[in-house]
């Protein structure tokens, strides 16, 4: 049986994150950098944030096009970035986000995109 849930998907540059976000409604992009301790313990938190609320995510490694690091004017990584509509409409660059604040990250900035009945606890990958 083959997993349909939502998993993060990677997108090489600028062109593919705004083909990421143009397609849907409402999704988090993660700005990141390879060889980032921080970054890489993210990347299952997110995919247990994208499994439990359908919030699709994107993962761009900000190495493979730089210019994103102006553009969204990154200082620390990892960044992320939530669009709504094509549209920037918040930004988290706090470090290490655990799964229940990036939830309620997203229900305090896209609270009618998250069911509560969903999501009860999400699994962070640690703490």
């Amino acid at each position: 049986m083959a997993d349909s849930s939502p998993k993060p998907e990677r997108l090489e540059d600028a062109d593919d994150l705004e083909a990421f976000v143009a397609e849907r409604d409402l999704a988090l992009v993660d700005l990141f950098t390879t060889g980032c301790p921080t970054c890489q313990a993210m990347e299952p938190v997110l995919g247990n944030v994208a499994r439990s609320t359908g919030v699709p995510v994107g993962l761009v490694d900000l190495g493979d096009d730089p210019r994103l690091i102006e553009r969204f004017e990154v200082q620390s990584v990892p960044a992320l970035v939530l669009f709504r509509d094509g549209e920037r409409v918040a930004g988290l660059a706090d470090g290490f986000v655990g799964g229940d604040d990036l939830v309620s990250f997203l229900e305090e900035h896209a609270p009618d995109a998250i069911d509560d009945g969903a999501v009860s606890s999400v699994s962070t990958g640690g703490t």
